[in-house]
């Protein structure tokens, strides 16, 4: 069980909410720190390394799109850590025989269903990269991972619910709370994770005990 909820999160990175307007003309997009969302008071824009101030606005787009992915994967591994072990044993997959702490069920699914994941990830990720990606074949060698000029760090264009709001300034209020949200759930996965790694224990048990 586990395994497809992770599954279901690598995916995420090209199938989740799509936070801000393609244009699929060659209007390049502007892209800056002063005028990116994401940045909360009291903190305001937190870059204590500096990363931002070192990039250039190619580099800076790279830094969100992959903010961005890694947050709704988090998202999704959260989810997954909690409905993978609520489920145990009681799930119509796999007769129900995956059990144990969340980190361990991924090695638990039948080997059969690995490439069927794997190709599906695989297609997806396809789709992405040619939306969001310049083709390599047109990139120099020193310009690895070239976003296109009118590409929106994270919007491929999927929005089935019509919930991507029209206004700018809604739309970049959105836009931050995904990005709080994502940034929260990559804590909380890496937290999850190594908790059931130091005691074997699944993060339900944890919450009953």
């Amino acid at each position: 069980m586990m395994k497809l909820a992770i599954a279901s999160a690598l995916v995420g990175s090209a199938a989740a909410f799509a936070p801000a307007p393609v244009t699929r003309a060659t209007t390049a997009i502007s892209f800056s720190v002063d005028s990116m969302p994401g940045a909360l008071a009291p903190m305001g824009f937190f870059d204590p390394l500096g990363f931002a101030e070192k990039a250039d606005e190619k580099t800076l787009k790279r830094y969100r799109e992959a903010e961005i992915t890694h947050g709704r994967v988090a998202m999704l591994a959260v989810l997954g850590f909690l409905v993978g072990e609520a489920v145990e044993g009681s799930s119509f997959l796999f007769d129900a025989q995956i059990s144990g702490p969340a980190i361990t069920q991924f090695t638990q699914v039948p080997v059969g269903w690995d490439l069927l994941i794997v190709t599906f990830i695989g297609f997806t990720e396809a789709y992405r990269a040619q939306i969001g990606w310049v083709n390599p074949n047109d990139v120099s060698y020193d310009q690895p991972g070239l976003l296109r000029d009118d590409y929106y760090p994270g919007d491929i264009g999927f929005d089935p619910l019509g919930l991507k709001p029209e206004d700018p300034e809604e739309l970049d209020i959105m836009i931050t709370k995904e990005l709080q949200n994502g940034r929260l759930a990559m804590l909380a996965a890496a937290g999850f994770l190594a908790q059931e790694a130091v005691d074997g224990k699944g993060i339900l048990e944890h919450f009953s005990s």
